[in-house]
């Protein structure tokens, strides 16, 4: 199978983005922030995933999305805490409707109620909720509640760690992901969410978060960065620093995906990261919707990169479907009761 680690619901019904100002509005006016909630029916939730996310994942030739709330719209440094958690819960059960509408084709990653300030304590209740009683697979965490200020502890903060101890008791993975930018310094997809993931690799590479957590999982999308890239780069930070090289620091908990909207892009990553440490994604319908005029096709169709790779078929399975199996063993289980 092809398993498309990373998408979002960028197409949610206009009715649910229609919630989400008249709840913006109210907290400004010091009303109630979580208002009546529109009533979207299937068919609704059906036209707006079979015209776009699922078209494309037919036409493009994959056969399941991990599926997620749109990353710049959860917005973790609008509002309050109370914005937060009643945003993100109506954002879940969005996601858990499209999956129980198209199992075979979604399962469901969450947002997790993050706001500057407020302890990731508050978000463990989220992801049990989710993972436990909605059946999803991981979740979507957030180095950077404040958008674009980066006013927390990093990652390896044992602020964090109450967190981490519930995804390995759950065991599920967190993508690392950035929602939108509130410094205009930095652009949202441009600039934001490229930092984020180098900016988390690095915290990764500083602290000794996988001594404490052997069995935490993290996915950095975007290709990981600006990693690759300047692989030589951190493994010479790694040495400077004292710390173990990488494939033994950092590289047994961490994945990258294949959201890289070019050839050569797609190219480097191979070259420098192994195959094992790879899923596929393309985040499409997402950060870059057009289509490339030196190729002609869509920038975000990123398997067509893949399948123009001259490596192995069974480093390919690896990428496309073996390696998502064993970063997220929820996703596998699933994909074996439906026998697949």
């Amino acid at each position: 199978m092809i398993i498309d680690c990373h998408g979002h619901y960028t197409t949610a019904p206009a009715a649910h983005d229609e919630w989400r100002k008249a709840q913006t509005t109210a907290f400004k006016a010091g009303g109630d922030v979580d208002p009546a909630y529109p009533n979207i029916s299937d068919d609704e939730i059906r036209e707006s995933i079979e015209t776009n996310q699922l078209r494309l994942l037919r036409e493009r030739g994959a056969d399941l999305t991990v599926f997620s709330p749109r990353a710049s719209t959860m917005a973790h440094h609008v509002g309050d805490e109370r914005v937060s958690e009643a945003w993100t819960h109506r954002c879940n059960d969005l996601i858990k409707r499209v999956v129980d509408l198209y199992p075979q084709s979604f399962v469901g990653v969450c947002q997790l109620p993050q706001s500057p300030g407020v302890s990731i304590t508050h978000s463990i209740g989220e992801l049990e909720r989710c993972v436990r009683d909605l059946g999803f697979i991981g979740c979507n965490l957030n180095p950077d509640p404040s958008g674009g200020h980066w006013s927390g502890p990093p990652l390896t903060d044992r602020a964090w760690y109450p967190f981490f101890e519930k995804m390995v008791e759950l065991d599920v993975p967190a993508m690392i992901h950035v929602s939108g930018s509130c410094n205009h310094n930095f652009h949202a997809t441009g600039a934001h969410y490229i930092n984020a993931d180098t900016t988390a690799f690095m915290q990764f590479l500083e602290g000794d978060l996988f001594r404490d957590f052997p069995t935490l999982r993290f996915i950095i999308p975007h290709g990981g960065g600006a990693v690759p890239y300047h692989w030589g780069r951190y493994r010479g930070l790694a040495d400077m620093l004292k710390r173990p090289p990488l494939s033994e620091h950092i590289m047994r908990n961490v994945f990258f995906d294949t959201c890289v909207y070019h050839q050569p892009g797609i190219d480097l990553l191979f070259r420098v990261i192994d195959v094992d440490n790879i899923l596929f994604g393309s985040e499409m319908v997402g950060a870059v919707r057009g289509i490339d005029p030196e190729t002609g096709h869509y920038f975000d169709d990123t398997k067509r990169y893949i399948d123009a790779l001259t490596i192995p078929e069974a480093d390919k399975r690896k990428v496309f479907e073996l390696n998502a199996r064993r970063v997220y063993p929820r996703l596998d289980a699933i994909l074996k009761e439906q026998g697949r």
